[in-house]
């Protein structure tokens, strides 16, 4: 069964927008992240980015808490690091950072960085967590994950996501994204790698995207988030997981 990771980053960025500095105020991103669970989400995906704009640090502790399955996205910098291995999540995504962005923009460059990305994994593997590189479906780049010894990789689909949305007309047939998609989960299953996604994915395009193989885990936020705004948080990820049904991997 393909699994659902709720990205409960933009809960917070809503709280830090009227209360950043405080260290108090709503919505509560660990109350969110249990009502995803409660309607049916596998797991709770968040981002302690170096800047703090969205989780801060004493969320990690709330979110440990109520969390069945924890992945926390991290950049691959030394205070990070110290703080996640004293977070002990279950699973690590570790991506690229950029100031200026307003969300992660692309994959790692993991075959620039294999010696200090091997490190990392090493400590979080000792410490009983798993890992995960947030890449590109690129062959090289797959390559260099499986030689920095990652239990998972995590396909960028940001492209496939604005390729489908530039169709205009949610399109049937593949387009060259969807392509590369398919064909860097097969090179990663192939490498002994389990394949997540995740990236622009919306209620929209995610039906396109059962054509790609091995799925394990799809971590969506943004779209969630959004449609809570309208019909609840419990009832998004119950839309999502719908939407999720009937793939064959």
């Amino acid at each position: 069964m393909l699994k659902l990771g709720v990205n409960i980053d933009h809960v917070a960025t809503l709280r830090e927008a009227r209360y950043r500095g405080l260290g108090f105020g709503e919505p509560d991103p660990a109350a969110a992240a249990k009502i995803c669970q409660d309607a049916g989400a596998h797991g709770i995906t968040a981002h302690l980015r170096e800047d703090r704009r969205h989780i801060q640090d004493r969320d990690l502790g709330a979110l440990r808490r109520v969390a069945r399955r924890l992945n926390l996205e991290m950049a691959n910098a030394r205070e990070i690091v110290s703080i996640v291995l004293k977070a002990r999540p279950d699973i690590v995504c570790i991506v690229p950072e950029r100031r200026a962005e307003v969300t992660t923009e692309g994959g790692l460059d993991v075959a620039a960085a294999e010696t200090a990305l091997a490190e990392t994994r090493k400590r979080m593997n000792d410490a009983g967590i798993e890992a995960s590189l947030f890449i590109a479906p690129d062959e090289k780049q797959i390559d260099a994950a499986a030689r920095v010894g990652v239990q998972f990789v995590e396909l960028h689909t940001g492209a496939f996501a604005g390729e489908f949305h530039s169709s205009g007309d949610k399109p049937a047939t593949p387009g060259a994204e969807l392509e590369r998609l398919v064909a860097g989960a097969r090179q990663a299953h192939a490498l002994g790698l389990r394949v997540n996604a995740g990236h622009g994915l919306n209620y929209d395009n995610l039906p396109l995207l059962h054509r790609v193989p091995h799925l394990v885990e799809l971590n969506i936020g943004h779209s969630i988030v959004s449609r809570s705004v309208s019909v609840g948080m419990g009832t998004a990820v119950r839309e999502m997981l719908r939407a999720m049904e009937g793939y064959q991997g």
